[in-house]
C-alpha cells in the first residue's frame, strides 16, 4: 500500500521515504489515525496521575490538549511531542495533603513550580543547555528521578491497593506481561489495556461475587460497596465543562473539578524540587527525538523547558494537573517513524473534545481503586528505575564517595519519609527533603573534595534515550 504525503514541495511516498519528518504529514485521514494513536498512548498515565494528586482527570485531559498546542507553537513545531500529566509532582501533592492542605494548595504550589521551570527554560535558552549539566549532573538527576518514583510506594500501599488487593494484583500482572511481551503498539498502550482489563474484571467480579467490603479511599474506613459504580455515567451529559471543586456526591465522594489555586510558600517548598526531575525528563526527550529525526535539537532545549513551564502554569491556574513531555508518545513515534507535528495537533484536538464531555469524565471517575493500584505499582517502580538507567548510561562511579554518600542519604530520606519540622504546622519531608539533601549535598561534597584534592574528574554527560 502506498501512503502519500500531502506536504507542500514533497510529493513523495512513504515507500520512498519511510520517515515522516515533523514539517511533513500524511493524507488527512491517516494523519487523524496517527493522532488518535497518540491519544490512546498518553491516556492511561494522563488520567491516572491527576487521580493520584487528588485532581480532576477529565480536566487534565482537556488541559493536556491545550498544553500540547501551546507547546508546539512555542517550539515552532521542531520538537514533536505530546504533553500529558506529570508524575513528578505526585509526591509533593501527597505531602501537602498529609499536612492538611487541599486541592487549591496543591495547584498553587505546582503553579509556582511551573514559573520556576519557565525561568529555567529562559536561562537555558540564553546560556545554553550545558548549564543543566553543571547544576544537575547525571548522579543527581538519576537520584532525584529514583526517589520520586520509589517514594510514591506508600501512596499505592495505603490508598489504592487496599481497595481490592486481588484485582490490583491481577491488573499489575497483566500490565507486566504486556509491557514485557507485547509487540509494537500493543506494548506502547499496555497501561491503557491494563486499565480496560482491570475495569472489566472488577465488573465481572461484581456480577459473580457481589459487593466487596474494603477500604474507602476518602474516609479510610471499611465500607461495603460495588467495585464499579456506573451510576454517575447515565446522569452525565455528553457535552459540558468540568464541574467546580466543592461539595460531595450522594455517596460522600468529594467533588473535584476546576478551581483557583491558593499560595502557601511552605507548601511550595514541598513541590519545587520536582522541577529537577522535569528538567531531566525534558532534556532526555529532546535528545531522543533529535536522534530519531537525525537533527541537532539542543538549541530547542530552552524552548521546551519554557513551554513546559508555561503550560504547567496555565493548567494549574484552573486547578488542573501539571504537564510534561511524554515518553509514551515518543515511543509511538519510534514505532511508526511518523514524526509529523500535524498528528500531534490532531491528538490535542481529540483530547480537548474528550475533556468537554462530562459523560467521559464520569466513566473515568468510575475506575476502581484496585485497578489504579495495580497499574501505579508498575508505573512508580519504572519511574524509580529510570533513575538507575540514567546512572548506567552515564557510567556514574559509585566507588567515589562524592557520588555515593549524598545520593545514599537523599534516597533513604525520601523513601523513609524523614522530616524536618518548622514549628507545629509545617514539615519539610519526603521527596522535597530527599531532593534537597541530594542536590545540595552533592555540590557541597564535591566542593569539599576539590579543596582537599580528592574530587574525581568530571565526565562528559551522555543522555539516555
Amino acid at each position: 500500500m502506498t501512503l502519500e504525503f500531502n506536504a507542500p514541495r514533497t510529493g513523495r511516498h512513504l515507500r520512498e521515504r519511510p520517515v515522516v519528518l515533523p514539517e511533513e504529514r500524511l493524507s488527512w485521514p491517516r494523519t487523524i489515525g496517527f493522532g488518535a494513536q497518540h491519544v490512546v498512548a498518553m491516556f492511561g498515565a494522563t488520567f491516572l496521575f491527576p487521580i493520584a494528586m487528588g485532581l480532576d482527570p477529565q480536566l487534565a485531559i482537556l488541559t493536556s490538549g491545550v498544553s500540547t498546542i501551546l507547546f508546539l507553537l512555542i517550539v515552532r513545531g521542531k520538537v514533536p511531542s505530546y504533553l500529558g500529566s506529570s508524575a513528578a509532582f505526585v509526591g509533593g501533592a501527597t505531602a501537602i495533603y498529609a499536612q492538611g492542605g487541599m486541592q487549591p494548595d496543591v495547584t498553587g504550589a505546582i503553579l509556582v513550580a511551573g514559573v520556576v521551570l519557565a525561568v529555567v527554560g529562559v536561562v537555558v535558552h540564553l546560556v545554553g543547555p550545558r548549564v543543566v549539566d553543571a547544576v544537575l549532573p547525571p548522579v543527581v538527576t538519576g537520584a532525584v528521578v529514583m526517589l520520586i518514583g520509589l517514594a510514591l510506594a506508600p501512596l499505592v500501599g495505603q490508598k489504592f491497593w487496599p481497595q481490592d488487593g486481588w484485582v490490583a494484583f491481577a491488573t499489575m500482572s497483566f500490565v507486566i506481561i504486556l509491557l514485557v511481551a507485547g509487540r509494537g503498539f500493543v506494548g506502547r498502550i499496555a497501561v491503557l489495556l491494563g486499565l480496560v482489563f482491570g475495569f472489566v474484571l472488577s465488573y465481572v467480579l461484581d456480577l459473580l461475587l457481589g459487593p466487596i467490603n474494603s477500604m474507602d479511599p476518602y474516609t479510610l474506613t471499611l465500607r461495603t460497596r460495588d467495585r464499579v459504580d456506573l451510576s454517575g455515567v447515565s446522569d452525565a451529559t455528553w457535552f459540558g465543562l468540568p464541574v467546580h471543586t466543592g461539595g460531595v456526591t450522594p455517596d460522600g465522594t468529594p467533588i473535584v473539578g476546576w478551581h483557583l489555586p491558593e499560595f502557601h510558600w511552605l507548601f511550595v517548598l514541598l513541590v519545587v524540587p520536582a522541577v529537577v526531575a522535569v528538567v531531566a525528563e525534558n532534556v532526555g526527550h529532546v535528545k531522543a527525538v533529535s536522534e530519531m529525526v537525525d537533527r541537532d535539537l539542543d538549541g530547542y532545549v530552552g524552548r521546551t523547558l519554557l513551554a513546559d513551564g508555561l503550560t504547567t502554569v496555565m493548567a494549574s491556574a484552573v486547578g488542573s494537573a501539571p504537564t510534561t513531555t511524554y515518553a509514551e508518545n515518543i515511543g509511538v513515534m519510534a514505532a511508526t517513524r511518523v514524526y509529523s507535528v500535524a498528528a500531534y495537533y490532531v491528538a490535542a484536538v481529540v483530547a480537548i473534545c474528550l475533556g468537554v464531555s462530562p459523560k467521559f469524565g464520569a466513566v473515568i471517575e468510575a475506575t476502581p481503586g484496585g485497578v489504579i493500584g495495580g497499574i501505579t505499582v508498575v508505573l512508580y517502580g519504572m519511574i524509580g528505575l529510570l533513575g538507575v538507567r540514567i546512572w548506567m548510561v552515564n557510567k556514574v562511579d559509585f566507588g567515589e564517595p562524592v557520588n555515593l554518600v549524598p545520593v545514599a542519604a537523599g534516597v533513604v530520606v525520601a523513601i523513609g519519609g524523614m522530616a524536618l519540622h518548622f514549628g507545629e504546622s509545617f514539615a519539610f519531608t519526603g521527596i522535597a527533603l530527599g531532593s534537597l539533601v541530594t542536590i545540595v549535598g552533592y555540590h557541597v561534597a564535591r566542593f569539599a573534595a576539590i579543596l582537599t584534592g580528592t574530587a574525581p574528574p568530571t565526565k562528559k554527560r551522555r543522555r539516555a534515550r
